[in-house]
């Protein structure tokens, strides 16, 4: 015998809540408690309860299909944690409201990239955009979906992008802060940093928190030397050397992400060095990678699964109506410093 399909109040049965609180979560509702929706997810997940997307879409009228654009470049490789991380926590969000999600990368340097992104609402009918950056921070590109009655929402915006749309992400200024000071705790006092992309505004700001902290002990731009890289373990191999080698002479390397912070580490220990007896190192994202690498990896955690599925939550509150909020929203979620096994103090402190 074929066991009976969970029903909806199964998910409040086992979540502890009401049937009403589950169809708030499952919509994409406000005024919901972050550990009530995460208890509502869990449940969903446990007993694999399926919205089914058909009869919503005959109910509705509507496509229920949302775009999940990434920037994409062919002559480099992808950041692969972060954007299937992002991935992962939009399937299993789509998976439980009912929606369906079309991952589209769209080239940034190819000059009908706007004209890609509004294909998706004009010949795939998209009902709804999730941007990830350097998108997320693009004003002309959500104007013009907005322009076309799609919503949107920004995935770590850093500057205009958040005031546009809905938008999700965390306070990566503050990411970069805190690393800097644990750093600084640390008694380290010259700093190679390799950043991220120019323009890719999310990244930018954890360089802002950096410095901001080391001002806050007196120290300014004599203190660290920068390089930018693309976020991938190729540059960072390709750049710790040119850190390394400049006058400053680094004693420890900060680095925009964990894959640049990994090819990194594999420089330094190209080179004979011991890691963090002669060098520190520090990533961000506490991407997979980081738990792997030897020694592993100091980063700063933000949660990259629940960004994904925290964003398709916000598109569905506005397709549904259940946020009719006139400004656009920002969701904060919270991010910490994971100190690991490459970094330490100075010799002497």
């Amino acid at each position: 015998m074929k066991s009976k399909k969970p029903t909806i109040d199964d998910v409040a049965r086992v979540s502890g809540v009401a049937r009403v609180t589950v169809s708030r979560v499952l919509n994409g509702g406000p005024n919901v408690r972050d550990e009530v929706r995460d208890r509502v997810m869990r449940a969903v997940e446990s007993l694999d309860y399926k919205v089914n997307p058909q009869a919503r879409s005959l109910a509705g009228g509507a496509s229920r299909l949302l775009a999940f654009v990434f920037a994409s470049d062919p002559d480099k490789e992808p950041n692969s944690y972060y954007e299937s991380a992002l991935e992962l926590g939009a399937l299993r969000a789509c998976l439980a409201l009912g929606y369906q999600v079309l991952i589209q990368n769209v080239p940034q340097n190819t000059p009908d990239r706007q004209k890609r992104v509004m294909d998706l609402i004009t010949t795939q009918r998209c009902e709804g955009l999730i941007l990830s950056p350097p998108y997320s921070d693009d004003v002309e590109l959500i104007d013009a979906a907005l322009a076309l009655g799609c919503r949107v929402v920004a995935v770590s915006p850093g500057g205009m992008g958040r005031g546009r749309a809905d938008s999700v992400g965390i306070d990566d200024e503050a990411g970069g802060y805190d690393m800097a000071r644990e750093l600084l705790r640390l008694g380290h006092r010259r700093f190679g940093f390799i950043a991220g992309l120019e323009g890719h505004l999310s990244a930018d700001r954890r360089l802002e928190g950096f410095k901001r902290a080391l001002a806050e002990q007196g120290l300014g731009d004599e203190a660290y030397v920068m390089v930018r890289g693309d976020f991938t373990f190729r540059s960072g191999t390709r750049l710790a050397p040119e850190l390394l080698d400049h006058a400053l002479k680094p004693t420890v390397l900060v680095c925009a992400n964990d894959d640049m912070a990994a090819g990194g580490l594999s420089a330094a220990h190209a080179r004979g060095l011991s890691i963090p007896g002669d060098l520190s190192i520090t990533g961000f994202d506490d991407a997979p990678v980081a738990g792997i690498v030897w020694p592993p990896l100091t980063t700063v955690n933000q949660p990259v699964k629940d960004l994904g599925q925290r964003a398709v939550e916000l598109l569905v509150a506005r397709l549904t109506g259940a946020n009719l909020a006139s400004e656009p929203v920002f969701h904060l979620l919270d991010h910490m410093v994971v100190s690991r096994q490459t970094t330490a103090p100075l010799p002497g402190r």
